[in-house]
């Protein structure tokens, strides 16, 4: 009796191996589902180059584009020649049921495309700044709370390997307590649109050049740059005051030069955002007691008293080297986004920015938090 249960212990574990080998050969062979990614828009000139970078994707699959606009969806079929077009962006989202959205739109309506999406939990990723207003911004992170879904603000600089370093660099205290950032972020400005005939980029400046759907000129443009390395160097500011330039009023409706001071208990931010420099600007520097770093996209230069080092700079990782992959990967394992890209933070900016308009109005210095 005793090897009759014995052999049928036996057979069963002979049973589970064997299926349990058996499952795992035929999942292993699988691949994970494609993220499904809709695109929102086309009239923000980063649309092309992530779209071009998202095609090359074997894990992605853009299920379908809402653009009215003809000339603007002919040049997306240059990339993505097998994507469904859609004029309304609410069929595209019943028909094809997104994962995530990427929206290249005007500033002032990230808050409806949030209206649209987060309910139906499609997880939302917006050019910079977050939004064109404060009080949009708030709106916008109370809803993606409400429903749980992420609210994302991709900058080209949350993908280099080099602000990074620069931050580790400056929190482990090797230059001293940090008090001083200066920023300057700029180019020579948007061209001008090529009237009758359309080129993409005229899209984009139509907009950009309207103070209500951009938010400002070069202020909006470029200041949230700074505005968010101050914040992720320094925190949010106890006050700020700013200054603009119409220097090329025959150019642009809107301000095509600014500065932003933003004061701190022991420190201060400058903060420069152009469209009239004579040549292009991404570049940081951070100041403490002991020394001071220099960081543009390709480099970080330290230095301590009179030493000088160009510090290594390691690639970063596949999940944190673009914002579609970024996204993926939080999305994948359930954590919410975070960083230079995560919304609390992007929330701080859009509030310096909202102040820096009001500072220009009253000439005056604006306390936050705003009322």
């Amino acid at each position: 009796m005793k090897n009759f249960h014995f052999k049928c212990v036996l057979i069963c574990l002979i049973f589970i191996i064997f299926t349990s080998i058996a499952v795992t050969s035929e999942t292993a062979g699988k691949q994970p589902p494609k993220f499904r990614l809709g695109i929102i828009g086309l009239l923000h000139s980063h649309a092309w180059g992530n779209l071009r970078a998202i095609a090359k994707m074997p894990d992605v699959e853009i299920v379908g584009i809402a653009e009215s606009a003809e000339m603007l969806r002919n040049e997306a079929e240059k990339y993505v020649p097998d994507v469904k077009f859609y004029n309304n962006y609410n069929v595209m989202l019943e028909e094809t049921k997104p994962e995530a959205v990427w929206a290249f739109v005007e500033n002032n309506r990230h808050l409806e495309i949030v209206k649209a999406c987060a309910p139906k939990g499609v997880h939302i990723i917006f050019e910079k700044p977050l939004a064109s207003t404060f009080a949009n911004a708030k709106e916008m992170l109370r809803l993606a709370k409400k429903h749980n879904v992420n609210l994302m603000t991709n900058y080209q600089m949350a993908w280099w390997s080099s602000n990074y370093v620069a931050h580790d660099a400056a929190s482990s205290g090797e230059i001293g307590d940090v008090w001083r950032v200066h920023a300057i972020i700029g180019h020579g400005g948007p061209g001008v649109a090529n009237e009758p005939k359309k080129r993409a980029g005229d899209y984009f400046l139509e907009w950009l050049n309207d103070e209500e759907k951009n938010g400002g000129g070069a202020i909006i443009d470029f200041g949230c740059y700074g505005a968010l390395w101050a914040c992720w160097f320094l925190g949010k500011p106890l006050s700020v005051q700013a200054v603009v330039n119409f220097r090329r009023p025959d150019r642009y409706k809107v301000d095509d030069n600014s500065v932003i001071l933003c004061k701190y208990p022991r420190g201060v931010a400058i903060l420069e955002g152009s469209w009239s420099l004579p040549r292009s600007f991404q570049d940081l520097e951070v100041f403490g007691d002991r020394g001071s770093l220099y960081i543009t996209g390709r480099n970080v230069e330290m230095r301590v008293r009179r030493e000088t080092n160009n510090l290594e700079l390691p690639p970063l990782p596949e999940n944190r080297s673009s914002a579609i992959s970024y996204l993926i990967d939080h999305i994948r394992r359930g954590v919410p986004v975070e960083g230079l890209v995560g919304p609390e933070i992007n929330l701080d900016v859009v509030e310096i920015m909202e102040a820096a308009k009001i500072s220009i109005k009253t000439g005056k210095s604006v306390s936050l938090p705003l009322d």
